[in-house]
């Protein structure tokens, strides 16, 4: 199955669930509590201040060397927008992707994910989890965000 089928598969609306695609065409889906949609909003409202050019996506596809993946929230500039606009999937990982931790993720799962969006040209991934915030970029584990924000929720 390709991206643009996905998107438009009408049996596929308004689905409880994230979906993505892996690199066989293959639809996985990754049920979300309440609390993982709060954090997405909180999340988005958080990064709005810090960040007063460009754009705050929730949940925007990306194409990655493992099919499509859907960060929970990511951060774009206006350069990024400039070159990619409403693009579907984009080709490219937004500056910023972040990734809320639900109870079905597994550690590896989410690792995966991390290196897929750094191999996609992410400059940096954050793990949101009840535990609180992970950074991560090219160089592996941060103790803080590169971008200069200390985030809370």
């Amino acid at each position: 199955m390709q991206w643009s089928e996905v998107i438009t598969d009408p049996s596929l609306r308004d689905l409880p669930y994230k979906i993505e695609l892996n690199k066989w065409g293959v639809i996985e889906m990754s049920p979300a509590s309440n609390w993982h949609a709060l954090t997405q909003g909180k999340l988005a409202g958080l990064l709005r201040p810090f960040f007063q050019f460009g754009g705050v996506l929730v949940e925007c596809s990306i194409q990655t060397t493992d099919g499509v993946r859907v960060p929970d929230v990511a951060w774009c500039s206006d350069e990024f927008m400039r070159i990619h606009g409403e693009e579907t999937p984009f080709s490219n990982a937004p500056e910023l992707c972040i990734e809320v931790v639900s109870p079905s993720n597994s550690r590896p799962e989410m690792e995966r994910k991390i290196g897929l969006f750094l191999e996609a040209g992410a400059q940096e991934v954050w793990l949101v989890s009840r535990e609180g915030f992970e950074f991560y970029g090219p160089e592996g584990r941060r103790e803080r965000s590169g971008f200069g924000i200390e985030p809370r929720l």
